[in-house]
This record gives structure tokens, sequence and C-alpha cells, in this order.
């Protein structure tokens, strides 16, 4: 039975055929699942900017099904896209060990990739985590910008304040760089999705729901885990992830102030060195002995 063909995204430094991989499970986003963007591109123009300044580094790029250039196919809930991504990684990555980062709804299938494949992942990077698939039961603050400046929303056309919707820290300098961020790669994005395989999905509970198992305090992932949120995240927000600290003891857990479910905006610097922080606590363990009780080591 088919799930949809995946189509990636691979680039590697050429002559250096023994690189550690890294696999980018690309998602849309909650906000932008519902206006269709092409997440893996958006994922790449986040994440290069880090990686070009590294060597050994092999990045995958997955398109999702319906999400651009694959097929939605037979892909009828978040399981089977699950299996989907699952079936690339054993064809494409495995023997290998990798390192998989995962944004939003990208995060909640990379958690269910970590448990599946968990003796070959030396690393999880979870950036604004959906962890509760079911929007009303999801512990969210409503919208308080974190700079409020209502003389300069006022000065906004209608489009530009359409476009923009909420924004966080209302200054010019933070909207221009917001503002060319979605025009040069959010929007061009837009039209390259399934509509309607898409919203099947996202509007029906019972099909975003994975079923998969994932790691628990009882069965944690003890690899190096970055849990990223923003404290003015009102899509999925940073308390309900809260708890993954229990699951994933090599966490490092930040939740940035001045920051949505779109970051990095302005905050790039800092959010490459969490990053770069994360990767160095990988490469460490790589050449250490892994702590007794690994339970992902079985």
């Amino acid at each position: 039975m088919s799930h949809g063909n995946i189509r990636q995204i691979l680039l590697l430094e050429p002559g250096k055929a023994s690189l550690p991989k890294v696999f980018i499970s690309c998602s849309p986003v909650e906000e932008l699942w519902r206006h269709h963007k092409n997440w893996y591109f958006v994922e790449a123009h986040d994440f290069e900017p880090i990686f070009t300044k590294k060597d050994g580094y092999r990045r995958i790029y997955v398109d999702l099904p319906g999400m651009g250039g694959s097929p939605v196919g037979s892909i009828k809930d978040l399981d089977s896209i699950l299996k989907s991504v699952s079936n690339f990684v054993e064809k494409h990555i495995l023997p290998s060990n990798f390192l998989i980062i995962g944004t939003s709804c990208g995060a909640y299938i990379a958690r269910a990739l970590a448990y599946r494949h968990a003796s070959a992942i030396d690393g999880l990077l979870l950036r604004v985590p959906l962890v509760e698939p079911v929007t009303s039961k999801r512990d969210l603050d409503p919208f308080v910008p974190a700079i409020s400046d209502e003389a300069l929303l006022s000065s906004l056309s209608g489009a530009d304040r359409e476009k923009l919707g909420n924004i966080t820290v209302q200054t010019p300098e933070y909207i221009d760089i917001f503002r060319r961020k979605i025009e040069a790669i959010w929007l061009p994005a837009i039209t390259a999705s399934d509509s309607a395989g898409l919203d099947s999905i996202r509007n029906d509970p019972s099909l975003y729901k994975l079923s998969a198992t994932l790691h628990s305090r009882e069965t944690p992932f003890f690899k190096p885990t970055l849990v990223l949120t923003g404290r003015q995240d009102t899509d999925v927000g940073y308390r309900n992830a809260w708890p993954l600290v229990t699951c994933y003891p090599r966490a490092t857990f930040v939740a940035l102030d001045r920051a949505n479910h779109g970051l990095p905006i302005d905050e790039t610097d800092l959010f490459e060195a969490l990053v770069n922080d994360w990767l160095w606590r990988v490469e460490e363990l790589r050449h250490h002995t892994l702590p007794l009780g690994d339970s992902s080591l079985t």
C-alpha cells in the first residue's frame, strides 16, 4: 500500500563520504498548516546558516506528503504520514546514525521516529513542539505582545496587518524582519500543498493524533535533546511541552521571551547559539561512553 512519495533535498559536503547525517523532519507549523506552506523550504532557511558553518554534516530536508512536491497519495492521517517518513528513514538513512530535528507537528512526528529508531539517533531537536494535538486541550495564553506600539500598528496598511497577523514585538526593526521572512520564505509556498488533503487531517482530532509510542518518564531517551519553545506562542504554547523534560533527561528546555510559533524572527543569533550547544553535546556524547541504563540502546 502506498503511503505517498517523499521528495528530499540532500545537501552535503562533496568528497566526504563518511559524514554524520542530520535528518530534518519537516512539517508545517501549527499556524502555517492552515495556510498550507511548503515547510521544508522554511526549515532550510532557518537551519542552513548554522550548518553551512560546520564541517561534516549532511542535511536532508524532507518534503512531507501534501506539502509541496510529495503527493498525498493514500495519506489519511498523521499515522500514515509518520509511516511514510519512517519508511524514508529505513530506505535512505539507516543503518547510519543520524540526528533528527522537527518543528511543531514535525516535532511530534520526530518524537515518534526517535522512539522507533532510537538506537540510530544521536540527538533530537524539538522546535515549538506540538505536544497536545487537540487544540481545545492546550494550555495557551491569550496573545499579548512583548512590546506594544499601537501608533506603529495603526500606521501599517490593512494588507500588512492581515499579512503579519499578531506581531509579537511591535518595533519597526522587528516588523521589517518579520515582513521580509513572510514575503520571501512563507508566502511563496502557500500554493504548493494539497489543501483538501491536509485540512481533512488537521480538522479531525482523531486523524491528527499519533497512535505511535513516544518516550516517557518510564522509557526515557538519553541522548542530547533541545526543546525550544516561545513564551508568546499562541498556537502550541510552551507549558504543554514542559513535561518533556522527564522524557528526555539530557534535554535543555528553553522558553524564549518575545518569541512566537515562527521563531526565530530577529533572534537568529540566540537560535544559532542554542543549536550549536545541542550539536556540541551530541559530539561530546559520540566520543564518550553512554550512560548506564540508556534504554535507547536496546
